[in-house]
């Protein structure tokens, strides 16, 4: 039964490896070189130090994935919106843990007092990932067409947007920080 968890120090070397094929193997970060244990702890740190979630979803203690949200622009109007990001180790895909990864997100992000989470999905040939979105109700919002380049080629993103909790309809309360 997989257990989803909050990211705890000793799971940066399995987060920073499941990291790394992507970078290595996939459009699905912009990345090219992957980050070192120490870079992927400080990515950490950033994160828990915002009060914002970074979660691992484990089955018999090995790490399948992660997935943690971060505010989608550094200026204080963007403080109530954060982008998720999601990576599965690549032999952990298909089995619905992306699913259970995303949805613990959102609610975290929402228990955190995020009305909006923003994807900008790498490649809009990715459709393991928006599917996923579109699957958790994410809206399609736009692409920004050859923006990256990877792989010796052009490659696109894909934005989509998820209102959280009351979204727009109220103020908000409790702001993060």
């Amino acid at each position: 039964m997989p257990l989803i968890r909050p990211l705890q120090n000793a799971d940066v070397p399995a987060v920073t490896a499941i990291y790394a094929h992507h970078v290595l193997h996939s459009t699905a970060t912009f990345e090219t070189t992957p980050p070192t244990e120490a870079e992927m702890a400080q990515r950490h740190a950033d994160v828990a130090a915002r009060g914002l979630p970074w979660l691992v979803v484990e089955e018999a203690g090995q790490v399948l994935g992660y997935a943690y949200c971060q505010w989608f622009k550094p200026r204080p109007a963007y403080r109530f919106s954060a982008e998720d990001s999601i990576y599965l180790h690549h032999a952990a895909r298909g089995r619905g843990l992306g699913r259970l990864l995303l949805q613990a997100l959102m609610d975290a992000a929402q228990d955190r007092g995020v009305r909006k989470l923003i994807a900008v999905i790498g490649d809009s040939a990715n459709a393991a990932s928006i599917g996923l979105h579109r699957a958790a109700g994410f809206t399609d919002a736009g692409a920004i067409r050859s923006c990256g380049w990877k792989f010796e080629r052009w490659l696109d993103i894909v934005l989509m947007e998820k209102s959280l909790g009351e979204a727009d309809s109220t103020p908000p309360h409790n702001p993060p920080e």
